[in-house]
């Protein structure tokens, strides 16, 4: 083994080259001040189609993000090429801030958050009346969701021509949340789309609900130009419904100002992100009275100082009964 001393020469000192090279690294980022924004509009495979002004984009994720992903709704910045021809791409280099976020997790045990949709106002929830039956612990589930991330819910029935809505409607009335229902023949001559595209001009929809319910063809009645779905059927043995939209597209909703984005038929939402304190941000007659419950109230316990508060007539008990059972659902799985 070679020594050296304390004046080694430094000619003397063998040094192995770096395999990628010796450029010197820096964590000085580029700004990007001259960055066009976008929209994103889906992303497929790496591949993220985006709306620049009047134009569709193709673009890539730029490798300074890191593992910061874009997902529909997100507003980008781009460079690079951006005139929309084929065979062109661009590059994204910037995520602005997210007003809003809808998050789910493979269940309740998984840590692993994904983001489904950024930037929406509002979360369609659509449910059909029957074939296949409705699941209100799924429906509470997304509930949750549209509450924890800043989304205004909207509950659609279909299907009203083979079950009444009656029963559904009592179940969420104490909510205030609005509603629209529908069936087979309004959806077939257009009245149903009208009435839904009533509660989303002006606003970033997206819609979510377990395959079979008619989404996807509500959201073709809504969008009908794309229509590049076709509808699935429902399993006559388990009652389920095929997967008929594979990723999250956002498309333009016609003949109003707004935009519809459309996700996968979902089985599960898992809640293992939420935060109860986040949820009660959508019960304003409720959330002053947690000023006096212990730290990290699950708001279901013997301390919880909601009990007090609806007790002294500030609120009706039936709304934190509904508060109660939507955090609860946190704890059940959709099917119980």
């Amino acid at each position: 083994m070679r020594r050296y001393g304390r004046h080694t020469d430094e000619d003397d000192i063998r040094s192995r080259p770096s395999r990628r090279g010796n450029r010197p690294r820096t964590h000085i980022r580029p700004k990007h001040e001259d960055a066009a924004e976008g929209m994103v509009l889906t992303v497929d495979r790496g591949r993220l189609t985006c709306l620049v002004e009047d134009r569709v984009v193709v673009a890539m994720k730029a490798r300074e993000l890191g593992r910061k992903a874009a997902v529909v709704g997100d507003r980008v910045a781009l460079v690079g090429d951006l005139s929309g021809k084929k065979d062109t791409l661009a590059r994204i280099v910037r995520i602005e801030e997210r007003r809003t976020v809808l998050r789910r997790t493979a269940d309740d045990d998984d840590p692993y958050e994904r983001v489904v949709v950024a930037n929406a106002d509002q979360l369609a929830i659509v449910t059909a009346l029957a074939d296949p039956e409705p699941r209100p612990r799924l429906i509470d589930r997304c509930l949750v969701a549209a509450f924890d991330g800043g989304l205004d819910p909207l509950l659609v029935m279909t299907k009203s021509d083979l079950a009444p809505a009656g029963k559904l409607l009592e179940l969420y009335g104490d909510l205030d949340i609005p509603y629209v229902v529908t069936n087979r023949e309004e959806l077939e001559s257009g009245e149903a789309a009208d009435r839904v595209r009533e509660h989303l001009e002006g606003r970033v929809t997206a819609f979510v609900g377990h395959s079979g319910v008619g989404k996807t063809t509500l959201v073709n009645a809504l969008v009908p130009e794309d229509r590049r779905r076709t509808t699935g059927q429902v399993n006559a043995v388990t009652g389920r419904g095929r997967h008929t939209t594979t990723s999250a597209l956002a498309l333009p909703l016609a003949g109003a100002e707004g935009w519809v984005i459309d996700t996968p038929g979902v089985r599960s939402f898992g809640l293992a992100h939420v935060d109860p304190s986040r949820v009660i941000q959508a019960f304003p007659d409720l959330e002053p009275g947690t000023e006096g419950c212990p730290r990290a109230c699950s708001h279901d316990e013997p301390d919880c100082a909601l009990d007090a508060w609806v007790e002294e007539g500030h609120a009706d008990p039936a709304r934190l009964y509904s508060l109660r059972r939507l955090l609860s659902t946190r704890e059940r799985t959709e099917g119980d």
